[in-house]
């Protein structure tokens, strides 16, 4: 095999060796400094041909130019950038955008060393929720990546969203021509097989073959291993299925939406990424169901499931006749004004519930459209069957401010949004990192994001909600109100 390249080596007269990022079976990975471009950081991949024949060399170069094509026409914010491909003395060359941060196994493991827990449903359902519009993207180019695990997602220092790296594309061609060196039996066995044991679905595995529902079947292994913080062998019997539910705790319309990506049999599956997409958004529930509602009851269930639903609404009622009267006195607009605030809470609502939340919310508002935003935190609260979700929930929604009053806050300094104190901003930063790990920045950006006028009270209340342990929870409140603005 070609020799690994040195740090401070100069390829293709532009890009500096900085040192080695990683090596598999197809080449290796580098870290370079691009000095066309200021010295811009870049990753060089070089794919290693087995041999220096001039007859597969000439026939690698050209498949390589081909399916370096391919990755050229992908221009998403959430890939890294395709920039160049080149050779240079028998050496196969891609270079692409360097992504400054980490991926999702070394985000799962530190979470898992410093906290001792794996991600939350509701943290898994908002990371697929921002992943499949990408592999949407890439399966309407008929590209399938062919290798997803939690080592090609990344998290940036720079955006909170994930990233997917590292495709599959040029590896598997650059297999299928290796199957016809004679020489080469171990890529002769192998064919064109690309992917992970214990990620990559059986038909990947066994026969090579790849679909859109592949990549979906390797990304809901990403998030079992997120939700359980461990990896997909200890996930599966003697017989191969699938036993991940007993190690964590999820609401069972999530544990089906991820086990039909799980299938075994590729028909079995969803066939779009766009598919769960509107079942985690509960787009395709329920036809018909959401139109119909009114203030009056709805018709008699004919399905078991519809009897759940139903309950769940007469208990809804209830508490919507008390909350409005509540409402009638309240000082605060009603909730139906809040457009941000609601879409906020028919997110958080659908983790709990999963696709019945739409129905909840429009109900709510059917019979009490001027019901404040307190009061109708609580009605939905209430209409939820299990308590102890019911209290998750509640403690997960973060109230949009109430009208100030000098009597209320008799010092105007806590009146004052926290994102116009930048030193009070970092000093939450940095002492959420040490109870919750490197998720502290997003978690601060998002809470700032949904509620920019937050105020430095109002933001560690927030915050608080975030740190699983009581009473870690508590030291963080204790510890923050003692550095908040005085």
């Amino acid at each position: 095999m070609i020799a690994e390249i040195n740090p401070g080596t100069l390829i293709n007269n532009r890009y500096l060796i900085s040192k080695l990022l990683g090596q598999g079976g197809f080449g290796r990975t580098y870290l370079a400094f691009d000095h066309q471009r200021f010295g811009e950081p870049c990753v060089l991949k070089e794919f290693v041909p087995s041999h220096t024949k001039a007859d597969f060399l000439s026939k690698s170069q050209e498949l390589f130019e081909r399916e370096a094509k391919v990755l050229y026409q992908i221009q998403h914010p959430q890939i890294p950038a395709f920039q160049a491909w080149f050779t240079e003395e028998n050496r196969l060359f891609i270079v692409q955008e360097y992504i400054d941060g980490k991926n999702y196994w070394q985000i799962l493991y530190d979470r898992l060393t410093s906290l001792g827990q794996a991600f939350s449903e509701t943290e898994v359902r908002a990371w697929l929720i921002d992943l499949l519009p990408v592999l949407s993207y890439i399966h309407e180019r008929k590209i399938i990546h062919r290798d997803i695990s939690l080592e090609n997602i990344m998290r940036s220092n720079k955006d909170s969203l994930p990233i997917l790296i590292d495709f599959g594309v040029v590896k598997e061609k650059f297999t299928q021509l290796l199957t016809v060196d004679s020489q080469n039996p171990y890529y002769s066995l192998r064919g064109s097989v690309v992917g992970k044991i214990g990620y990559s679905p059986p038909e990947q595995l066994r026969l090579g073959h790849c679909y859109p529902s592949s990549d979906l079947y390797a990304l809901a292994v990403c998030a079992v291993v997120l939700l359980t913080g461990k990896m997909p062998h200890f996930l599966m019997d003697d017989s191969l299925i699938w036993q991940w539910r007993t190690q964590t705790h999820v609401s069972d319309s999530f544990a089906l939406i991820l086990e039909k990506m799980l299938a075994d049999l590729p028909s079995d599956r969803y066939q779009s990424a766009k598919e769960v997409l509107h079942q985690l958004n509960g787009t395709q529930i329920f036809p018909g169901r959401i139109a119909s509602l009114s203030p009056k009851p709805v018709n008699i269930p004919q399905t078991q499931k519809d009897l759940e639903d139903s309950l769940i609404l007469e208990q809804l009622e209830q508490k919507l006749s008390q909350a409005g009267e509540l409402t009638t006195a309240h000082t605060a607009a009603p909730v139906s004004s809040n457009t941000e605030f609601l879409e906020y809470c028919q997110r958080q609502l659908t983790s709990f519930v999963g696709p019945f939340a739409s129905v909840l919310m429009k109900h709510t508002l059917a019979q009490t459209p001027q019901i404040a935003p307190k009061e109708f935190v609580e009605a939905i609260t209430a209409a939820i069957p299990n308590s102890q979700r019911a209290q998750e929930f509640r403690n997960s929604i973060q109230l949009p401010p109430e009208p100030k009053s000098d009597k209320l806050h008799p010092n105007s300094h806590e009146l004052a949004p926290a994102v116009s104190n930048l030193k009070f901003l970092e000093t939450c930063r940095r002492e959420l990192t040490s109870f919750i790990g490197p998720f502290a920045s997003v978690i601060l950006k998002d809470a700032l994001d949904k509620h920019p006028n937050l105020t430095p009270k109002q933001l560690i209340d927030t915050l608080i909600t975030e740190i699983p342990s009581d009473i870690r929870a508590q030291q963080f409140k204790e510890r923050l109100y003692k550095l908040k603005p005085k």
